[in-house]
């Protein structure tokens, strides 16, 4: 009976599995079917696609009272007053009709955005677009005019990456209002912006932003193709198209630079980078990118050179500290006490005398309590999340010294490491280093720092092998680059950034003119 059951359920999903593949190709041999003269039969047409959908409108009315005429536009994403107003209101009246009929139709409407249309595939896409098609009688084609509207989001700071000096504004939803920031940034016709739509269902639009004579064409081809052998139902976020373009997707680090900010994505693409956006979402994507790109933030740029440069210091030294903070404290607490100064030892030892747990399972407690009290404050709404994270901290902290379940000194360390781990400017990078913390824990408890040193060989290998669009992760260091290390290692002043990085920019290396160190001329007159 249960063999009998497995095979009429395979069947039955055989069938439907054969079933959807014959629809599928129905519609779209159906796509491909051009208009007919008969205004009925593209009605009847465009009616099959849109069935039970009671948001697509089938406006019927006669051109100057003598032509059968039909205005197809979806509710929420057509500009209806518009539609009125400087289509169906001019239409309606009584002119002249010439032959050929569309051509006096078509100047009749007062709408500079017109196309024709001869297919049903490019009738849904048009629509699907927010525009609307007007499908006359007696004539094989249609007119797209192009009155789209739908609610969108004012433009503003993007609250992950909030700085104190420079622009405030972001990328939002709308992939032609992103496209626009970018103009806005860089006004030269070398920015090419290439347009696609991935995505069976969805079918999302997606832009291609790129600097011509900057960017190098085989990186450009490269990315265009990772992006046209993605056959996928939908894309709904930037991350889908991050995951199927990687190098590695088994890698912790991301290898695709995900922002929300018009200057940022502006600067990598003078820097020979390119820039992906998605529509229905503000996070653009800018490929290839390195290690050190993830440790940088724009504020490094807006500020004076040396308070860049210590600023970066600073994080480079939180960012070691946020992944081998707690291992380290784990493996000299437990192998190698002798490192510790005698009276310091003394503290911590009369602190851990009633604690019950070794430090790695004290480590291990409170980092995983850490983490779940950021994702409860990142989860609760922004009015209390900071408070429940912050006074949870201390309640538990507290309560758990108290306790004598975990020592004074491992609460200190943990804080140390959580605050270390909030300074790394991009989000994707500090994910990475809070889970490799635990691995690190634990080959620290078992091996001491034996097991850190191994842990650290196998980060960095990986590390070193890694690529971004088959630039190496670690450049400029490996392979070393000296003359892009003013960019990373410091940030050097403005007028010794002249030439691009050697990996991007290799392709056209000059930025600014030599030479530029500013000071008072010789030929100043002096009082």
């Amino acid at each position: 009976m249960g063999k009998t059951r497995r095979f009429w359920s395979h069947r039955l999903r055989s069938n439907h599995r054969k079933s959807t593949y014959f629809e599928d190709q129905e519609k779209e041999y159906q796509h491909e079917t051009p208009l007919s003269t008969k205004l009925s039969d593209n009605l009847q047409l465009v009616q099959s696609q849109y069935a039970n959908c009671s948001d697509v409108i089938f406006h019927e009315f006669c051109i100057s009272h003598q032509v059968e005429a039909v205005l197809i536009y979806i509710d929420g994403l057509a500009h209806i007053e518009e539609l009125d107003q400087h289509v169906l209101t001019p239409l309606q009246q009584e002119f002249p009709l010439t032959d050929p009929l569309l051509a006096s139709v078509r100047n009749k409407i007062a709408v500079s955005s017109i196309k024709t249309v001869n297919l049903l595939a490019e009738v849904l896409e048009e629509l699907s677009g927010g525009n609307s098609v007007l499908i006359v009688e007696h004539e094989h084609q249609g007119l797209s005019i192009g009155l789209s509207k739908w609610e969108k989001r004012a433009i503003a700071e993007p609250s992950a990456e909030s700085v104190l000096r420079g622009p405030r504004e972001g990328f939002i939803e709308s992939l032609r209002t992103n496209t626009a920031l970018l103009r806005r940034k860089i006004r030269s016709p070398h920015l090419k912006i290439k347009a696609m739509n991935i995505g069976t269902y969805s079918d999302t639009s997606i832009a291609l932003a790129y600097l011509e004579g900057v960017a190098a064409p085989s990186l450009v081809e490269e990315m265009t193709s990772r992006l046209q052998r993605i056959e996928i139902d939908g894309i709904l976020e930037s991350m889908y198209i991050e995951e199927l373009i990687e190098d590695n997707p088994f890698s912790p680090f991301p290898q695709v630079l995900a922002t929300e900010r018009p200057d940022v994505a502006s600067a990598y693409l003078l820097e020979g980078h390119i820039v992906v956006l998605v529509d229905g979402t503000p996070t653009v994507l800018i490929a290839p990118i390195t290690f050190f790109s993830l440790l940088q933030s724009p504020e490094d740029y807006y500020e004076r050179y040396v308070v860049g440069t210590a600023i970066r210091w600073l994080r480079y030294l939180f960012f070691v500290i946020s992944l081998l903070g707690p291992s380290f404290y784990i493996a000299v607490i437990t192998y190698h006490q002798e490192m510790i100064p005698y009276d310091l030892l003394l503290t911590m030892a009369k602190s851990r005398e009633i604690i019950p747990f070794p430090a790695l399972i004290e480590a291990l407690l409170m980092e995983t309590m850490f983490e779940a009290l950021r994702e409860a404050g990142a989860r609760l709404p922004k009015q209390i999340g900071t408070a429940v994270s912050i006074v949870g901290a201390l309640v538990i902290g507290q309560a758990a010294i108290a306790a004598g379940i975990v020592s004074a000194p491992m609460v200190m360390v943990v804080a140390i490491t959580g605050v270390a781990s909030f300074m790394a400017p991009r989000y994707t990078i500090g994910i990475a280093v809070r889970l490799l913390r635990f691995p690190m824990m634990l080959l620290a408890g078992f091996l001491g720092f034996l097991g850190l040193i191994m842990g650290m060989i196998v980060l960095m290998n990986h590390l070193f092998k890694l690529r971004s669009f088959g630039l190496p992760y670690m450049t400029p260091l490996a392979p070393l680059q000296a003359r892009s290390l003013n960019d990373v290692l410091w940030r050097a002043p403005r007028w010794l950034l002249t030439k691009r990085p050697h990996m991007t920019g290799a392709w056209n290396p000059e930025r600014q003119r030599p030479n530029q160190r500013p000071g008072v001329d010789k030929g100043e007159i002096e009082d």
